[in-house]
């Protein structure tokens, strides 16, 4: 029985999602073979107790008055009881058991909604949550800003684009193989679908404010679909089976690219976004110092992360780099002097 508990509520992975893994571009990261992510185990996952094993959920007490309720790893398998939270705003049920989305019609209070690391198979309407601002899935909120549905077991993008207002879709670390109705998502600025099994970029051409794309630890090896994302300002294509540099002739807004960890032979066709800041592109396969002149337009560029290539088995790669790119204020994971 799930009674309740009120605490403060942990924040969404979105800064563990995009602000590089140190992972990413540390010097662990300098294998030159790409290995394909597989999502099919989760040790975590594995690790937790089945709703079926005999141990029972944790018993609280809910304060019908309460604003915040944290009931993060409970052992919930079910959302019930909750009909006394008819002030709560915010709702916290990260790392539990649950699998179904439900029981949440009397919550008409509720801004935030937490429901990562769970077992949810599906994306299922929420429609009498009329103030939701931060989610992790549901459908139907006309309010709704901000979904966070990441390290769960969905299959695909469904029942979302209907969110007219969403601002923040966070699907990281599902079962996810195509990025598919997206349509009429027009204020989406920041989309995450890491660690997925997406093999092709499509159907983003609807989403025409996104300025934040998140497709790391995919199986993508082409990069492609993006042209009409013109206000692109991040991509992250880490760690898939990228061959080419190519297909970001229209996104001149880039300022950080993050290709690291993938088979690249040459740095080309970006000698146009001249508005970069942050190259990451540890753990491919440069060789040639010449493509560093691709970077040169890019005046503003401050780190770039080359690591794992065969350029640095030169003896004096940074200071070839530096002389390079002199605006740049930091080589891999270490500042220039």
């Amino acid at each position: 029985m799930m009674q309740g508990f009120t605490g403060d509520c942990r924040k969404s992975p979105k800064e563990e999602k995009m602000s590089k893994d140190s992972d990413d571009v540390s010097t662990n990261n300098q294998s030159e073979e790409y290995d394909e992510p597989t999502v099919e185990s989760d040790p975590e996952e594995e690790s937790r107790a089945d709703p079926d094993d005999g141990e029972t959920e944790d018993l609280v007490i809910l304060d019908p008055n309460a604003v915040e309720v944290d009931l993060n790893h409970r052992r919930i398998a079910k959302i019930e009881n909750l009909e006394s939270l008819t002030r709560v705003e915010t709702l916290c049920l990260r790392w539990n058991l649950i699998k179904k989305v439900e029981n949440l019609h009397t919550l008409t209070m509720l801004k935030e909604l937490e429901l990562y690391d769970n077992q949810i198979t599906v994306i299922e309407k929420l429609s009498a949550l009329v103030n939701l601002e931060k989610i992790e899935n549901l459908e139907g909120l006309t309010n709704l800003k901000k979904l966070f549905l990441c390290a769960n077991k969905i299959s695909r993008i469904e029942n979302v684009n209907h969110l007219r207002n969403l601002e923040l879709l966070e699907l990281g670390d599902n079962k996810i193989r195509i990025i598919e109705n997206l349509d009429g998502m027009t204020n989406l600025n920041s989309i995450f679908l890491g660690k997925n099994k997406i093999m092709k970029l499509q159907n983003l051409d609807s989403l025409i404010n996104l300025e934040i794309l998140g497709v790391q630890s995919n199986r993508i090896t082409k990069i492609e679909g993006l042209g009409r994302l013109v206000n692109l300002e991040q991509l992250y294509c880490s760690h898939n089976g990228t061959e080419v540099l190519e297909g970001l002739d229209n996104n001149v807004k880039l300022q950080t690219l993050d290709m690291a960890v993938n088979r690249i032979k040459k740095i080309g066709n970006i000698s146009h976004l001249t508005e970069l800041e942050e190259f990451w592109f540890n753990g491919n396969q440069i060789s040639d110092w010449n493509d560093l002149k691709q970077l040169e337009n890019a005046k503003g560029l401050q780190t770039v992360y080359l690591e794992g290539n065969p350029l640095q088995r030169d003896p004096n790669y940074r200071r070839k780099i530096k002389l390079a790119l002199p605006s740049l204020t930091q080589i891999d994971a270490t500042l220039c002097r």
